[in-house]
């Protein structure tokens, strides 16, 4: 472990080293971030999963800085060009652009201007002419006199003068200084600016927005950025990133042209040929490539959030579910599943056909409901959403029977994968479907964890940024929240074992052939019969790992087994059983926890350790709440502007929160309506799956369109 490395990640995170170097120790072990985060607290001094991320992550970051500055130094080392001095400032380099730079003029390179003038002997002329010397002053044309020679190419002086400049102009464009000027100047300065490709109006009418558009790229949020280099991408756009060149190429006269002798000015026109057809691009693809990268973070960053807010939203829990996938020609798909999510009665209804279908629809809903013992009902949100719910309400159920409007999306993914197929191999993906639809208000979690993350349709952009920082995150999410909650090994599905700590699609699928050949797993010490679960496995997964009613009470806890003396010393010493403990507040009380701190378990252990026996296996979800959209509005066409409304979020971007109120058309909520003070983040504001109340302020019914405000006296417009 490079020590130097600790000691930076410590300063930038303002954390004591010590607390890197234990992270840093306990990831080079294969420890997971959850499982570091939660059972070792004493090794990283209560280090949360975000900071021990950030860790992972620059790590990872220096790691590759070190590679590519070992093939630096290899290949100059070949080559033998590697001097002290270069090595030294090779070594010292803190940034791959730093690097890069101080490689640049050693890198080979494919012939150049300049190459060919160095060929023709030319290089002396430049080194004169880069001297600018004034006493006496040269006389360019004079000195390029001598280098004239038909022999070697050069016909005469302006030649001779013209190859001199490319090589000045390669000098200046590899010079270190020049180009971290360069690149402040373009990270300060620099606009980028968008024009349409002619005779492309109209089919990329989608980007009219950026058909003449211009903005300081300090001042360029991400989804515009990313909207921007999508139109460049699919050929309606041409896009530049710019800073004033008048000034660009003052910076750079100032660091190579000295007086105004006519060398200098020879020098001057190299400087001016150098920033436009060597430095100029070179820096707008390298901040091209930098936009792009803080670019793709923001938009990784809200995907993540929105997806964690997803993923937590409030489960129903175990209740019987009937789950509705609606429509109108082809009928609403019927599901009915028990309080453990199995299927066990499928068949389609016909509620929008006619008034007789309509009748056996009616008949058959409620002869369901009585049948199945139905608590919940279930509906979509797609096609025909609000129509289907008003039938189901019109229906004449019994009262204790909720409706609940579900997301749906993402459905047809999960219908049409391999785990779908998997589960249910006699059933076509429109029961697969409707399946998920009562799953994942059952348990929103257990459900989400099937579908690819980029598919459940919170995100911004995601088919724009780089994918495997994108899965890297979103992955760390669903790990993140999965072991968060925990997982009943009884009952959960090879997708959701997959995402416990230290498990993985292998031994997920082991674990659940255990189960099926065995039977539930009784303790927490039998999940080692698991073929290939072995000691390092079971430590990272045990303490996420629920099993209700097994022979220890602790099992159905996130108390590790590797903590389990500690609790059943806390009885002995109490007098009483674990399980006494678990259930007797006043005997918890007694304990004093000064008296199980060892050299491996402190206090932030012992105090989790209590709140567990306090609450085992708490689900830090919040209670089911059942919302309901405004009655007799169902389409756009029903929106009056004015009208105040309830909705749900279902996405949350750079730019405002889009707000699902019934219409099969979600609305906008600008970040400037999104409350009555300057919100700079939407995430400070709203989350996805949040409850809002929204007032309508227009509707464009041609382009979709609706504008919400969730102010308290928006102006209409």
């Amino acid at each position: 472990m490079n020590s130097s490395h600790i000691s930076k990640i410590a300063h930038e995170l303002g954390i004591h080293p010590r607390q890197v170097q234990a992270t840093a120790d306990l990831l080079e072990q294969s420890a997971t971030v959850p499982f570091i985060a939660r059972y070792r607290k004493e090794a990283t001094g209560t280090l949360d999963e975000v900071a021990i991320t950030s860790i992972r992550d620059r790590l990872e970051q220096l790691a590759e800085l070190d590679k590519r500055r070992e093939a630096i130094l290899e290949s100059l080392t070949q080559r033998e060009l590697l001097t002290d001095e270069l090595n030294n400032s090779i070594l010292s380099a803190e940034t791959m652009a730093e690097l890069e730079d101080i490689y640049l003029p050693y890198r080979p390179k494919r012939r150049t201007r300049a190459t060919i003038a160095r060929e023709k002997g030319l290089e002396p002329l430049a080194q004169i002419l880069v001297a600018q010397a004034t006493n006496p002053p040269i006389d360019p044309e004079a000195e390029a006199a001598a280098f004239v020679s038909e022999e070697k190419g050069v016909g005469s002086v302006d030649e001779a003068l013209a190859g001199a400049r490319d090589i000045i102009a390669e000098m200046v464009s590899e010079d270190q200084k020049a180009r971290a000027d360069m690149r402040e100047l373009f990270t300060i300065k620099a606009a980028i600016s968008t024009n349409v490709v002619k005779d492309k109006e109209e089919e990329g009418a989608k980007f009219k927005d950026y058909f003449d558009w211009r903005e300081p790229i300090t001042n360029s949020p991400s989804h515009r950025v990313l909207a921007m280099m999508r139109g460049e991408k699919e050929g309606f756009l041409r896009l530049h990133i710019t800073p004033p060149e008048e000034e660009a190429v003052d910076w750079l006269r100032r660091l190579f042209v000295r007086g105004r002798t006519p060398a200098s000015e020879q020098v001057d026109l190299a400087v001016q040929d150098s920033y436009k057809r060597l430095l100029a691009p070179s820096m707008e693809t390298e901040i091209r490539a930098e936009l792009k990268r803080r670019a793709d973070e923001e938009a990784i960053r809200v995907f993540a959030a929105n997806l964690r807010e997803l993923l937590l939203s409030p489960p129903l829990g175990q209740k019987n579910v009937l789950a509705l996938d609606p429509g109108f020609r082809t009928g609403c798909k019927v599901v009915c599943l028990d309080r453990q999510g199995k299927l066990v009665h499928n068949e389609t209804i016909y509620p929008h056909n006619g008034e007789h279908k309509l009748i056996d629809a009616t008949r058959t809903l409620r002869a369901l409901c009585e049948r199945f013992n139905i608590e919940v009902i279930a509906i979509g949100n797609g096609t025909a959403s609000r129509e289907t719910e008003s039938f189901v309400r019109a229906a004449g159920l019994a009262g204790n029977i909720s409706v609940v409007v579900v997301n749906e999306s993402g459905a047809s993914i999960y219908s049409a994968s391999d785990a779908a197929r998997e589960e249910f191999p006699d059933y076509d993906v429109t029961v697969r479907g409707s399946v998920s639809i009562g799953r994942r208000l059952m348990d929103p979690l257990a459900e989400l964890v099937k579908i690819d993350p980029k598919s459940i349709g919170v995100g911004q952009y995601q088919h724009d940024v780089d994918q495997s920082a994108l899965k890297r995150s979103l992955d760390d999410v669903v790990m993140s929240c999965v072991n968060g909650v925990g997982v009943d090994v009884n009952t959960a599905s090879k997708q959701l074992l997959t995402y416990v700590s230290g498990l993985g699609p292998q031994l997920a699928g082991n674990i659940v052939k255990y189960r099926d050949e065995n039977g539930p797993f009784d303790s927490r010490v039998q999940l080692k019969k698991v073929k290939g679960l072995g000691p390092k496995a079971f430590e990272q997964a045990a303490g996420f790992l629920r099993i209700r009613e097994g022979k220890n009470p602790l099992d159905a806890s996130a108390v590790h087994p590797e903590s389990y003396h500690i609790v059943d010393e806390m009885s002995r010493d109490l007098g009483c059983t674990v399980k006494d403990l678990m259930s007797d507040p006043s005997a918890r009380k007694r304990i004093t926890l000064d008296r199980y701190v060892s050299d491996k378990v402190g206090i932030p252990t012992l105090r989790d350790i209590i709140d567990e026996l306090d609450k085992p296996g708490r689900d830090p979800r919040e209670k089911f709440e059942p919302f309901q959209f405004a009655e007799d509005i169902e389409k756009m066409e029903d929106l009056e502007v004015g009208m105040k409304l309830p909705g749900v979020v279902t996405n949350v971007t750079a730019f405002g929160a889009f707000v699902d109120i019934g219409v099969h058309q979600d609305g906008l909520v600008h970040i400037s309506q999104l409350a009555d003070k300057f919100v700079k983040d939407p995430n400070d504001v709203v989350k996805v799956h949040q409850r809002v109340n929204v007032t309508v302020i227009s509707i464009d019914i041609p382009r979709k369109r609706i504008s919400l405000s969730m102010k308290a006296n928006p102006v209409i417009e």
